[in-house]
């Protein structure tokens, strides 16, 4: 009990710390970005740049974007980068240098991670009964600031191998429905061997499958949603990158054996109580994905999503 009330210390302190980092880069970046030249104010360039018609302000997806981009990275990474270390000690050898790192074909880059992981990673998996190559299953809370990773182990029952924190997404709780909307997406969704990207510029990534059939009968847009490595994302799920390389490996070893890997992204933990407390602007949305939550919780089973006439449904074993 005392080592649970200490990790959860540390998790609150960690996503606060990196609340407060995300924003300060996000203000900063909008304010070295802002077209305003006279010497004034920091909040009045951002009021100039907010202040423009929709079509004119920065998107994610534009040079403008691009360039928000790098500038709230400069500077976030440096502290999160600190932070992140500490929240989540794995029993691995330090990634190289991300300038090293950029730098290596993608062969090099598995085979260093591999050489450094396998080793000790194939202990960890054993002494919760589990391999590589089983199936996995990764779910997401938002609120949280969660990632577990599971994975059914050699006596068919699904276990929890690791509870990560996520570093950075953007966004606050609800669906992502546009491109460049800065929002990371809810829902169901799934990763297969295409999907991965040992190219990334952000370490190591895979896509999870934005949009899915749901987003598209609802007109959603956007592409491209990875969880990754770094400190930093807009739209996407960044886990460090000490921590991608494990997740990576464990998801890559199980769509390599033929698995796809469901990928369940949530507001959060999805209980009466606290869907009790939901904003009713997506209550009737998170009320989908509530029967998928709880089939897990309460059967331990990986339910079947449908979706049928544009809402998600679980599919009758």
């Amino acid at each position: 009990m005392k080592k649970a009330r200490v990790m959860n210390f540390v998790a609150a302190a960690f996503a606060t710390a990196m609340i407060v980092l995300c924003a300060h880069g996000l203000k900063m970046a909008f304010n070295e970005l802002s077209p305003t030249t006279t010497a004034a104010a920091s909040s009045s360039k951002a009021s100039s740049l907010m202040s423009k018609p929709p079509a004119q302000k920065a998107d994610a997806a534009s040079p403008r974007g691009d360039s928000l981009v790098k500038k709230a990275e400069a500077w976030i990474r440096p502290a999160m980068q600190i932070i992140t270390h500490q929240a989540m000690p794995l029993p691995y050898p330090e990634p190289p240098a991300a300038e090293k790192w950029q730098s290596m074909p993608t062969a090099e880059r598995l085979s260093d991670v591999r050489k450094r992981l396998l080793p000790r990673l194939n202990e960890e998996l054993a002494a919760k009964e589990c391999r590589l190559g089983q199936p996995v299953f990764v779910r997401i809370f938002k609120e949280s600031r969660e990632l577990e990773l599971w994975m059914q182990g050699d006596k068919a029952e699904w276990r929890l191998f690791r509870t990560y924190p996520i570093a950075c997404f953007s966004g606050t709780l609800g669906p992502k429905t546009r491109e460049g909307d800065m929002q990371a997406p809810e829902g169901f969704y799934s990763v297969a061997q295409k999907q991965l990207n040992p190219a990334s510029r952000y370490h190591l990534a895979f896509n999870v499958g934005y949009p899915n059939a749901y987003d598209l009968a609802h007109g959603r847009t956007g592409s491209l949603i990875m969880v990754h490595g770094d400190v930093c994302s807009i739209g996407c799920f960044a886990m460090t990158d000490r921590v991608i390389e494990e997740i990576y490996l464990v998801v890559e070893a199980a769509v390599q054996s033929g698995e796809s890997v469901p990928v369940h992204v949530f507001p959060f933990r999805m209980t009466k109580e606290r869907m009790a407390q939901a904003e009713a602007e997506h209550v009737e949305f998170w009320r989908e994905l509530v029967p998928v939550y709880e089939v897990f919780e309460k059967e331990h089973r990986v339910p079947q999503v449908i979706v049928e006439g544009g809402k998600y449904g679980v599919k009758d074993l």
